[in-house]
């Protein structure tokens, strides 16, 4: 029966063949990466898609009386809460 430090011993090996393992593929998987943005000429937008923090979500809801809008996001305001919703809808 193997012990716990032989155990424990297997273990440490293998985790730093996982790591070798992992720093090889990643290379292969950068490199691999490079070459398609520079055969397709992606950008760097294309590559990886953002959203300017603070974007607020579009109005689905206005309040006719005020004019106020909601996006149907969070709490909903008192002048749309425990009403029916479809009335206040923006076309």
């Amino acid at each position: 029966m193997t012990t716990y430090k032989e155990l424990l011993a297997q273990k440490e090996a293998l985790d730093k063949q996982i790591a070798d393992a992992m720093k090889t593929e990643s290379k292969s998987a950068l490199a691999t990466v490079h070459a398609l943005i520079a055969e397709f000429g992606f950008t760097a937008q294309q590559v990886f898609p953002w959203k300017p923090a603070g974007v607020k979500a579009p109005a689905k809801y206005r309040d006719p009386d005020s004019g106020a809008t909601w996006s149907g996001r969070g709490k909903p305001p008192k002048w749309i809460a425990d009403k029916d919703r479809g009335q206040f809808e923006i076309q």
